[in-house]
């Protein structure tokens, strides 16, 4: 599934145009019960021929309230595109938290760098590290343009000198180097920041 903003996922799926928010909805299935100023008495006065005629509601957030109008065949269609909505949200839930972006979010820029730094990690937590990597590789970045890896380490690791084009080879490349690094590779105070600061030094890079 291609990564995407909310935003943008908000539009393909029509959304936004389908006019769902309370608002749009209390518009649509009836009219808001004015209130006018009366010159003789001061005040703002509401009409009250609506009062009984229609049922009622009143908006929480401005307490402003509605005469609602509609038919129920209308507002059991709202109800359908309401529930079609939300099951839409869930979907977009699971698939935010599922694999990758439970772990690293959504990658949306379109060239990266991956700056591992292991620190200590015993043999168990480095092959974790590595499948969690090896996952986001697969899932996330092969829908970006460019990428590259580097290793925060006492000599810096680089997989390429630069960011590279992403394909199927780049890719597995990728994953073939990150599985041939040694845990027990030596790391320095500083290798850390040395890792980043060469990272972004590739100006092409955007995160």
């Amino acid at each position: 599934q291609p990564l995407i903003s909310s935003a943008k996922w908000l539009q393909v799926h029509g959304l936004k145009r389908n006019r769902l928010s309370l608002s749009q909805i209390l518009s649509q299935i009836g009219f808001q019960h004015r209130k006018e100023y009366v010159t003789t008495l001061g005040k703002l006065v509401a009409s009250r021929y609506a009062d009984g005629l229609f049922p009622q509601y009143k908006r929480a957030q401005d307490g402003c309230v509605y005469n609602l109008t509609a038919k129920k065949e209308l507002i059991l269609r709202f109800v359908d595109c309401l529930m079609g909505a939300i099951e839409l949200y869930k979907q977009r839930m699971e698939w935010l938290t599922s694999g990758s972006r439970q772990i690293f979010g959504v990658i949306q820029e379109r060239c990266v760098v991956i700056v591992l730094d292991f620190g200590t990690a015993a043999p168990t937590e480095f092959d974790l590290c590595r499948n969690a990597l090896s996952m986001v590789l697969v899932e996330q970045v092969t829908q970006i343009a460019k990428f590259n890896l580097i290793r925060a380490a006492q000599g810096l690791m680089r997989w390429q000198q630069k960011s590279t084009p992403v394909s199927e080879y780049t890719v597995k490349s990728a994953v073939t180097w990150l599985w041939k690094l040694d845990p027990e590779t030596a790391a320095s105070h500083t290798s850390s920041a040395e890792a980043l600061l060469e990272a972004v030094s590739d100006e092409a890079v955007s995160s």
